[in-house]
């Protein structure tokens, strides 16, 4: 099932699967990505709870999520995004913090990248939160300027 909503980010779609969010995908939709969508339903209930913790976040009312979560990944993407969950609301973290993290070296931060990008479901899941080793706001899936405004929804939120 999913659903669509209108964001500071622009139009989400939430898809839900077995009773867990499986993506959050920002506007223009693909569909040639392969992941399941099913039906749309504006009222399923984990959709509906997924758009009032997204509304909450975004309002500055919410720094942690608490949703059921089913991404759809390698082993490896699974521990990558397992660590995003891990960096705090308004902190950040380099690629190659998270490698370390996960007991690899630095060597491995362009894994890390590659995991990152892949990530199903944005903002939920931080990939926004992981910046270059110099600092800056390097790739991301929903763009640049959507790195930015979140990582500006969490500076703000915290003062």
């Amino acid at each position: 099932m999913w659903t669509e909503i209108d964001s500071p980010v622009g139009r989400l779609r939430l898809v839900e699967r077995e009773g867990s969010i499986a993506a959050i995908d920002f506007f223009p939709f693909t569909y040639a990505d392969g992941r399941p969508r099913g039906d749309r339903d504006d009222q399923h209930p984990v959709l509906l709870e997924c758009a009032r913790q997204l509304a909450e976040y975004f309002a500055g009312d919410r720094s942690v999520f608490d949703l059921p979560l089913a991404p759809i990944g390698t082993e490896w993407q699974q521990q990558v995004w397992g660590a995003l969950l891990e960096i705090r609301f308004g902190e950040t973290a380099t690629y190659g913090d998270i490698a370390l993290r996960l007991g690899k070296t630095n060597a491995a931060a362009r894994a890390v990248g590659l995991a990152n990008g892949s990530n199903p479901i944005p903002i939920v899941i931080p990939c926004h939160r992981v910046i270059g080793a110099d600092g800056s706001l390097t790739g991301y899936a929903g763009g640049i300027e959507r790195k930015q405004l979140l990582l500006d929804i969490e500076s703000e939120s915290l003062f």
